[in-house]
C-alpha cells in the first residue's frame, strides 16, 4: 500500500517536471529582422515536435496517475471504515487501526508535491507566449517585410498559438490533480487527527486512568467470566461465506503454522547436528549441544517467518509476522550470548534464569497477534504474571551461584521489573504492566547484543594485544569499541521503549515523544533525542581526539628536533584539544538550536563576572602559550625561586619541574615570568660557576694564580666547557686569608658533582706545592688565680 503511493507521487513528480523542461527558446540579436524570425521559426518548430512526442504518451501516464490517486483515496476509505468500526475496549485492535491510519498520513505528507510551484511557472511560460503570440500578430498588420520574412513570422504564430494551447492544457490537468491531492490530503488529516485522539485515550488508560482491580474482578468472577466469554465468543466468531484476513479460522491456521514451521526448524537443525563429523563432537561441544541446537533453530524460524512475510500480501500474516521476526530475535541474541558468555556448565543455569522473561514474551506477542479483547487480558494476565514472578524467584534461588556475575545482575533486575508489573497489573493498570515488561525484554535483548559483543572485543585485544599496536593499525577496532559500542547503548534506551509501544503500535507517538522538546525557548531547544545526539558526538569527538593526539605522538616520534621536539608535541597536542573539543561544543550548540544571539546576550551578562573570575587562569594561558613558543621546553634545566629542576610537561596553566631531590613541583605560568626564571640550558648548556677558596699570608699570588689554572684545565674534565678556560682572580684581603675565586663553565645539569671534582683538584694541588689554607683558631688562655682557687676548693 505505500509502495502504490510513492510510484504515484514519483509519476506525478516525474509528469510535471517533463511539463516544464524547457528549451533553450530565446533568440538574441541577429544581423536583421529576416534572420531574427528564421532563427525564432526553426526553434519554435523544433519545440513544438518535442511537445507532439510527449503528448503521445501523456494520455498513458495521466491516466496511471488517476489510479495513484484512486487507490489512495481507496485506501484512505478503507483505513477510515477500520478505524471508525473499532470497540475502544478492543485495544489492540484500535490501535492496529489507528497506527494504519496513521502511517498512510505520513506517507503522504512526507511526499508532498509543490503542485502550486508548478501551477505558477506554466502560467509564466503561458503568458510569456501570449506576449510572444501579440508581438508577432503586431509584426504581421503593420511592419514592411519580404515574402520569406513574412512566411517565417506567419509560422512562428501558428507554432507558438499551438504551444500557448497545449500549455494551457497541461494547466487544467494540474488544477485537477491538485484539486485531488488536497482532497485526499484533507481526508487522511481527518483520520489521522481521529488515531491521534484515539491514542491519546489509550494512553491516558495505559498510565493515568487504568481500570478495576484484580481483587474487584475476583469479587465478581462469575460475572466477569460470563462477561468475558461472550466478549471472546463475540470477537472470535468464525465468519461463514465470508473471506476475511483477519478470520479466527485463518488466526488457528496460522498458530498451526507456526508449530509446523518451528517442528520443521527443529528436526532440519537436529538432523544438520548428527550429521556432523565426530571431530567437532568436542566436551565443549556436547555440553552447549542443546543451547547451539535452540539458537540455530530460533534463526531458521526467523528466516522462515521472514521469507513468509516478504512473499505475502494478506495484512493479518505480515503484522504476525512481524511481530514473530522481533520474539525470535529475542531469543535469539539470549541464546548467541549465553552460548559466547557462559561456560558449557553454566549455561543450563543461565537459560533457566531467562526463561520466565521468555516465557511472557511470548505471551504477550501471542496477545497481539490474536488481538486479545481487554477483558479477557485483564481476566488471565495478572495470575499468569504473578506465576511468573514466583517462578523467576525460585530460578533465582535455585541456580544464582552457577551463573556469572552479569547475568545474575540482569536477572534481579528482571526480579524487579516483574514485582512492579505484578502490582500494577492487580491493582488495575494491566496495559501498563504489559508496556513495563515487554520495554525490559527488549531492554535486555539489546544489553546482551551489546554486551556480548564488547565481551568478544575485549578477549580478542587483550589475545592480540591490540592497544599495543600503533594508532595507524587499531584504528578501526578502536572506532567499533570505542565509538560504535557506546552508542549502540545509547541507543538501546529509545530503541526498546520504541519496540516496546510498537506491541501496542504506539510507536509513532512515542517518536514524537522523544523528538518533542521539553525545553521550547526561542533560541534554546532541548528534547530527548537531542541529549543522545549530543552525547554519541561526545563519544564520537572522544575518539577523534585521542587517535589525533596518537598520529601527533608518533609523527614527532619519528623526527629528529633535538631539544625542541617535546615541546612542539605538548603546544600540538593542547591545540589539536582545543580544536576538537571546540568542534563538538559548536556542534552540540547547533543540535540545541541555540542561535547566535542568544549566544551573545549570554557572553554579555557573563563576561565580566567570568573576565574577573578567569583572570589568573587567562593570564597563566597567555604566559602558557609564550612558554610553548620556545622560551622553555621539555628536558630544559631551569632555576626559579632558588629551585632548580628539569621542565618535565608544560600546559596552558602550569608548568611541572622535577628538581634534583627527585621531588615534582608545579609552578603557574605567570609564576615562571614573575620571578625571573632562569633557563640554564637554553644556550649552550653551561653556567658560570665561582668557587672561593683562600691561602696564607705570604704565599706568592702569581704561582698560586698559575698553578691552579694549569691544574684545573689538566683535569680535562667532560662536563666543563671545553671552548673556555678557567680563570683565577684575585677577590680580597680576609682576616685569615688571600682569598681567591675560580672562574669555570660547567655543565647545567651536572654542575654540582663538577664543583666537588673541582674544589678536590684545588685542595690536592694546594697542599703537593706545600700552600697552606688557613682556617679560623680560637686560642684559650687560663689565669693562675683561677687555677689556684679551684685547687683551694678540691
Amino acid at each position: 500500500m505505500v509502495k502504490i503511493n510513492r510510484w504515484g507521487v514519483c509519476l506525478l513528480l516525474i509528469l510535471c517536471c517533463w511539463l516544464h523542461a524547457e528549451q533553450s527558446l530565446a533568440v538574441l540579436k541577429e544581423k536583421d529582422i529576416n534572420a531574427t524570425l528564421t532563427i525564432l521559426r526553426q526553434e519554435l518548430m523544433n519545440k513544438h515536435d518535442e511537445l507532439e512526442k510527449r503528448s503521445k504518451i501523456s494520455a498513458s501516464r495521466n491516466e496511471r496517475i488517476m489510479k495513484q490517486f484512486r487507490e489512495t483515496y481507496h485506501l484512505s476509505n478503507q483505513n477510515s471504515l477500520m478505524l471508525y468500526s473499532q470497540r475502544p475496549e478492543y485495544v489492540f485492535d484500535l490501535t492496529y487501526a489507528c497506527h494504519e491510519a496513521t502511517k498512510q498520513f505520513q506517507e503522504f505528507s512526507r511526499h508532498s508535491l509543490p503542485l502550486k510551484r508548478f501551477i505558477e511557472k506554466n502560467d509564466a511560460e503561458i503568458a510569456r507566449y501570449d506576449s510572444l503570440i501579440g508581438s508577432l500578430e503586431k509584426m504581421m498588420r503593420f511592419a514592411q517585410m519580404d515574402e520569406k520574412a513574412r512566411i517565417d513570422c506567419n509560422v512562428c504564430l501558428t507554432m507558438a498559438t499551438n504551444i500557448r494551447n497545449s500549455m494551457k492544457g497541461n494547466r487544467e490537468d494540474l488544477n485537477d490533480y491538485e484539486r485531488l491531492y488536497k482532497q485526499t490530503g484533507q481526508r487522511l488529516k481527518n483520520l489521522n487527527d481521529y488515531a491521534n485522539k484515539r491514542y491519546n485515550e489509550i494512553q491516558s488508560n495505559i498510565f493515568k486512568n487504568g481500570g478495576d482491580s484484580y481483587f474487584a474482578i475476583l469479587a465478581s468472577l462469575r460475572h466477569n467470566l460470563m462477561a468475558t466469554a461472550e466478549t471472546v465468543t463475540d470477537k472470535y466468531r468464525p465468519l461463514h461465506n465470508i473471506q476475511s484476513q483477519w478470520n479466527s479460522r485463518f488466526i488457528l491456521d496460522l498458530f498451526l503454522g507456526i508449530f509446523i514451521f518451528a517442528i520443521v526448524s527443529v528436526v532440519l537443525n537436529f538432523l544438520a547436528f548428527r550429521s556432523l563429523p565426530k571431530r567437532f563432537h568436542s566436551e565443549t561441544f556436547l555440553k552447549k549441544r542443546t543451547c547451539i541446537i535452540l539458537t540455530t533453530t530460533t534463526i531458521t524460524f526467523a528466516i522462515i517467518i521472514g521469507l513468509l512475510r516478504t512473499f505475502s500480501d494478506q495484512n493479518f500474516l505480515i503484522m504476525a509476522s512481524s511481530l514473530l521476526v522481533e520474539y525470535a530475535w529475542l531469543l535469539c541474541v539470549i541464546l548467541l550470548s549465553l552460548l559466547l558468555r557462559v561456560e558449557g556448565d553454566q549455561i543450563k543455569s543461565a537459560f533457566l534464569i531467562y526463561a520466565p522473561l521468555i516465557f511472557m514474551g511470548f505471551i504477550v506477542i501471542s496477545f497481539r497477534i490474536v488481538l486479545v479483547p481487554n477483558d479477557l487480558v485483564n481476566l488471565i494476565f495478572p495470575p499468569i504474571l504473578l506465576l511468573c514472578t514466583i517462578w523467576q524467584w525460585y530460578v533465582i534461588r535455585k541456580h544464582h551461584k552457577k551463573i556469572p556475575r552479569s547475568d545474575m545482575f540482569y536477572t534481579y533486575i528482571s526480579m524487579i521489573i516483574f514485582l512492579v508489573s505484578t502490582v500494577c497489573a492487580w491493582i488495575g493498570y494491566t496495559l501498563m504492566s504489559v508496556q513495563l515488561l515487554i520495554w525490559w525484554i527488549m531492554q535486555l535483548a539489546c544489553i546482551l547484543t551489546i554486551t556480548c559483543i564488547a565481551s568478544w572485543m575485549k578477549d580478542y585485544s587483550k589475545k592480540h594485544r591490540i592497544y599495543d599496536k600503533p594508532i595507524t593499525k587499531n584504528w578501526f577496532f578502536r572506532l567499533v569499541y570505542e565509538v560504535l559500542l557506546p552508542v549502540m547503548a545509547l541507543l538501546s534506551i529509545p530503541l526498546s521503549i520504541y519496540m516496546a509501544a510498537d506491541v501496542f503500535n504506539l510507536s509513532t507517538l512515542t517518536w514524537q515523544y522523544f523528538t518533542m522538546p521539553f525545553v521550547n525557548a526561542k533560541n534554546f531547544r532541548v528534547s530527548l533525542f537531542s541529549l543522545i545526539q549530543v552525547a554519541e558526538l561526545y563519544f564520537l569527538f572522544k575518539y577523534v581526539n585521542s587517535v589525533c593526539l596518537e598520529l601527533l605522538h608518533l609523527h614527532f616520534k619519528g623526527k629528529n628536533y633535538r631539544t625542541n621536539a617535546s615541546s612542539r608535541e605538548v603546544m600540538g597536542k593542547n591545540v589539536m584539544q582545543v580544536l576538537v573539543w571546540g568542534a563538538w561544543l559548536l556542534i552540540s550548540l547547533s543540535v540545541f538550536h541555540i542561535g547566535g544571539k542568544w549566544l551573545a546576550y549570554i557572553a554579555t551578562g557573563l563576561s565580566t563576572g567570568v573576565g574577573f573570575a578567569s583572570k589568573d587562569i587567562l593570564e597563566n594561558l597567555y604566559y602558557g602559550i609564550n612558554l610553548m613558543a620556545g622560551r622553555v621546553k621539555v628536558g630544559d634545566w631551569i632555576e626559579c625561586d632558588g629551585i632548580k629542576g628539569k621542565v618535565a610537561s608544560i600546559s596552558y596553566t602550569s608548568t611541572m619541574l622535577e628538581a634534583i631531590d627527585g621531588s615534582i613541583i608545579a609552578f603557574t605560568n605567570s609564576q615562571l615570568f614573575t620571578k625571573n626564571y632562569k633557563n640554564l640550558t637554553k644556550n649552550h648548556g653551561y653556567v658560570l660557576s665561582l668557587i672561593p677558596f683562600g691561602v696564607a699570608y705570604g704565599s706568592n699570588m702569581k704561582d698560586v694564580t698559575t698553578i691552579i689554572e694549569e691544574a684545573v684545565n689538566g683535569l680535562n674534565h667532560p662536563y666543563l666547557d671545553p671552548s673556555k678556560q678557567v680563570k683565577v682572580v684575585f677577590t680580597e684581603f680576609g682576616d685569615s686569608s688571600i682569598n681567591f675565586q675560580l672562574l669555570c663553565w660547567v655543565d647545567a645539569v651536572k654542575q654540582i658533582y663538577v664543583v666537588s671534582d673541582v674544589m678536590q683538584c684545588i685542595y690536592n694541588t694546594l697542599d703537593a706545592h706545600n700552600i697552606s689554607i688557613p682556617f679560623p683558631q680560637c686560642d684559650v688562655h687560663v689565669k693562675e688565680a683561677l687555677q689556684a682557687s679551684t685547687s683551694t676548693a678540691s
